[in-house]
């Protein structure tokens, strides 16, 4: 096991450090999830939220690495960023809804029914089940023959994504404008609407399929701009000044990050303040991404449709 965590730290270019929260909190944690899916005899979903650049797929990577090699299970890691809708679908919408909309990320450019049908196949499994994968570079959807494939049955989904567990907020608190891109691109409130009615709906059905949760919490959203700037600082260094380069592989320029980032402030705040109650497992982290305290509920919540 020691060697294919060394080799898991090193893969993802991560310090030695992690080895130590692996060790005090990752490692416990996974052990006390997989006790509680031999109670229930029957798969789980194990969901974690996190804003952007907290490490949340690295995260859900470690725990389905941990359950298949150290506990015999067949596990999965899935995200919700792999389900977004098509660019012609969000073009789609973009037109009649709302500009804003073309934009892959908030609630409402994710196909839910399909991530549904998806956790549902897996829960139930009886045949090979296709995993959809989503092509950042070209902002689409890799066609269906290079989706991943499932064929055998899984013990645990390990579910994350950026408004995974998010509420729905009040219409009062829609109307106040958090940052220039509501302002000068939502001026009347229309894209929030939406966004937060796709929220109250469907996603609040996604999120019932949730056993147990787990959070990676940032400590403002300045530190999510800092943290996703350093990914892009990070993968503009591996490549150098070739612009073109760059732009197939969808990394962003500064300016660009600014405003794409504005997209997931409101949900990624309320996130912050509202759901750490109602967590399983809270991760606190401090300004580099290191936990700073870790909270665990005094017993597990089973399936939680309220969080």
């Amino acid at each position: 096991m020691k060697k294919l965590l060394a080799e898991f730290v090193s893969r993802n270019d991560l310090s030695q450090d992690y080895l130590s929260c692996v060790d005090n909190y990752f490692l416990p944690m996974t052990e006390a999830l997989y006790q509680h899916y031999l109670i229930e005899k029957q798969p789980l979903v194990i969901g974690i939220n996190g804003a952007q650049g907290c490490g949340k797929s690295t995260l859900a990577e470690l725990m389905v690495l941990l359950l298949n090699e150290k506990f015999k299970l067949n596990c999965i890691a899935l995200s919700l960023d792999d389900f977004y809708l098509t660019k012609l679908e969000r073009q789609h919408l973009a037109k009649t809804v709302h500009p804003l909309l073309i934009m892959r990320g908030v609630p409402g450019t994710h196909d839910v029914t399909l991530a549904m049908e998806t956790i549902a196949n897996l829960i139930n499994f009886n045949k090979r089940i296709k995993i959809p994968r989503f092509d950042k570079a070209s902002d689409d959807r890799y066609p269906q023959q290079q989706w991943g494939v499932v064929d055998k049955p899984t013990d645990i989904i390990v579910l994350e994504g950026w408004c995974l567990g998010a509420k729905a907020q009040t219409p009062e608190q829609l109307t106040i404008p958090v940052n220039e891109l509501e302002v000068q691109e939502d001026k009347f409130g229309e894209w929030r609407k939406y966004v937060n009615q796709q929220l109250q709906c469907e996603y609040a059905t996604l999120f019932s399929m949730v056993n147990n949760w787990i959070m990676l919490k940032a400590p403002s959203f300045t530190c999510v701009l800092d943290w996703r700037s350093e990914q892009e600082a990070k993968l503009r260094n591996k490549i150098g000044s070739n612009k073109l380069q760059m732009s197939s592989m969808g990394i962003m320029t500064e300016n660009e990050l600014a405003r794409f980032i504005q997209f997931y402030q409101r949900i990624t705040e309320d996130s912050i303040r509202t759901l750490p109650a109602k967590i399983d497992y809270l991760f606190e982290l401090d300004e580099d991404r290191t936990i700073s305290r870790y909270i665990k509920a005094e017993s597990l919540r089973g399936n939680n449709p309220n969080v």
